[in-house]
């Protein structure tokens, strides 16, 4: 979408023949992913009847790559140069160069922290942990290893455990969201009783999961363990059921049950199971309880994993990293994935899987072939006067609000000097200013809420744009290292306006918005005052606070 800087000078202040996988063969396995995104997209629209808008602009398609694979916004030489690049292969060297750039690991860092532990956000050894793993490439199916099963004695890999660690207190925070998260199932509803809106979810599949996880512990030294002993209770609350109280087998959401080897134990070898974790529970010089020979944790992790069973952890990612880019699903809601919620674009998600698990689940393969298809880079923009058609068709972008963490980083990429920062070429000298951003952005992040479904503006956010001398101090201080300090040093007006506009939104304005710009700046007596509002105005504006 091409919001227009609305001024108010009084408030300035692909094709080949496709069958479904009910009966006949996907697309070849060896298509590049963009090009089988779209086919299926172009295939389902042919359809409905319905034309997709044009392709985005270079500068409007230059910021949405950058927000969404780097989390930022382009610097205004980055803008510039890429829309004065007359390559026909700019777009694919811009895509490869960021994803080998550190933006790229930093925000991939940042999107899986924020899926994975908002209950813990900014915890900085996990953080650590998924910056290794991202730097790693370490593949998806790894990376849930890391989580749920892990080793306390690897030093990278060691603080991936707090994923469960953090959790390890609830039982239906752990079940709930090792569920959703990488199962894309929400079963809390089938813990009273059946699930009352899909036949696919009965109350032996929530406590079938919950077994894996009710041995779980954390000892008093912050280490993981589980008893070796150990039964879920539950009773049908169905009037036809009459087992009475049943105890709960490993059950996988797929109906794989896993059958635990039988060891004899005798109420004494119990009890003193039971002191040696208690004691490692509440004392620091306790011994840490001997690993059990059998782990509920490492069998979930292994029937997830296996081919027969793999669909529910391999489809959601792919649909989660689709909902991550376009802002719905190729299933919505994401957390979804039952019979009675059929996907969009069946097919396309069935070869998107395919290809990630053929493919070790690395995720940034699937991501790079997201982001170069046509589908992605399409216009946000519906033509006025008209219904945009249903956004599973994906004939339209959605328009996105910013994470607090993309917002931070943009509003501190856009208030520096644009002159100031490194060369395109200066990759070692961009690696120390990330980080630096990074860190900046630590202090921002917290003040801007994480958006969701139906994303309004916060009071609180507005109030700090209005209100807030760290505002102020922090963005609209005419200092050389500052927008406004750089705007003060030129004279001509035509200047200014290109010069702000570039550094905030990503583009040259147009001639209505220098016309209205250049009469502001003239009515005003105090020129840094002037200054100062442009920026401000342009900082706040929803061109700044949204992905479109």
């Amino acid at each position: 979408m091409r919001f227009l800087l609305r001024i108010h000078l009084s408030a300035l202040c692909l094709l080949t023949t496709i069958v479904s996988a009910g009966g006949a063969d996907l697309p070849s396995a060896d298509l590049p992913i963009e090009q089988v995104v779209d086919q299926f997209i172009h295939q389902r629209l042919e359809a409905e009847k319905i034309s997709p808008v044009p392709q985005a602009d270079d500068a409007n398609l230059l910021r949405r790559l950058m927000l969404d694979v780097a989390g930022r916004i382009p610097t205004s030489e980055e803008a510039k140069g890429f829309v004065a690049n007359g390559s026909a292969t700019k777009r694919v060297e811009l895509v490869d160069r960021l994803m080998a750039s550190p933006d790229f690991v930093w925000h991939q860092r940042n999107e899986f922290d924020r899926m994975l532990l908002p209950n813990k956000p900014n915890d900085g050894d996990f953080r650590k942990y998924l910056l290794w793993a991202v730097k790693e490439n370490r593949s998806w199916e790894a990376m849930f290893r890391d989580m749920l099963v892990g080793d306390e004695s690897d030093e990278n890999r060691k603080h991936a455990l707090t994923f469960t660690k953090s959790r390890a207190s609830e039982l239906d925070d752990m079940l709930n969201d090792t569920a959703i998260i990488f199962f894309g199932v929400n079963v809390t509803c089938a813990k009273c009783h059946d699930h009352p809106l899909t036949p696919d979810w009965k109350q032996h599949h929530y406590f079938g999961m919950a077994a894996f996880f009710s041995r779980t512990y954390v000892t008093k030294k912050n280490l993981l363990g589980e008893r070796p002993f150990g039964e879920v209770k539950f009773k049908s609350k169905r009037k036809d059921d009459t087992k009475g109280e049943q105890t709960a087998k490993f059950e996988f959401l797929t109906g794989a049950v896993i059958d635990e080897p039988a060891v004899e134990r005798t109420d004494e070898d119990k009890k003193k199971i039971e002191e040696v974790i208690k004691a490692a529970m509440q004392k620091d010089d306790a011994p840490p309880p001997e690993k059990p020979a059998f782990s509920p944790r490492e069998k979930l992790v292994e029937v997830a994993l296996r081919t027969e069973d793999n669909r529910f952890f391999a489809r959601n990612i792919v649909n989660r990293v689709w909902d991550r880019f376009f802002g719905r699903g190729l299933i919505h809601p994401v957390d979804q994935l039952h019979a009675a919620n059929a996907p969009s674009h069946p097919e396309l998600l069935d070869w998107l899987t395919r290809d990630l698990v053929s493919h070790n689940y690395d995720l940034k393969r699937l991501i790079r072939g997201i982001v170069l298809s046509q589908t992605y880079s399409r216009s946000s923009e519906w033509s006025a006067g008209s219904q945009p058609p249903d956004a599973a068709l994906f004939a339209v972008v959605k328009v996105k609000p910013l994470t607090p963490r993309q917002y931070s980083l943009s509003l501190l990429i856009a208030a520096h000097n644009p002159t100031q920062w490194p060369a395109l070429d200066q990759a070692e000298q961009w690696v120390q200013r990330r980080e630096q951003l990074e860190n900046a952005a630590n202090g921002w992040a917290g003040h801007f809420e994480m958006p969701g479904e139906s994303f309004q503006v916060a009071v609180d956010e507005a109030l700090l744009f209005s209100n807030s001398k760290r505002i102020e101090d922090e963005f609209l201080r005419d200092s050389g290292d500052r927008l406004v300090g750089h705007l003060k040093t030129l004279s001509d007006n035509q200047q200014v306006i290109d010069a702000a506009v570039q550094a905030i939104c990503s583009r040259l304005p147009r001639d209505d918005e220098r016309a209205t710009l250049d009469e502001f700046l003239k009515s005003r007596t105090d020129r840094m005052i002037a200054l100062r509002q442009l920026v401000w105005v342009l900082l706040t504006g929803p061109e700044m606070r949204f992905s479109y």
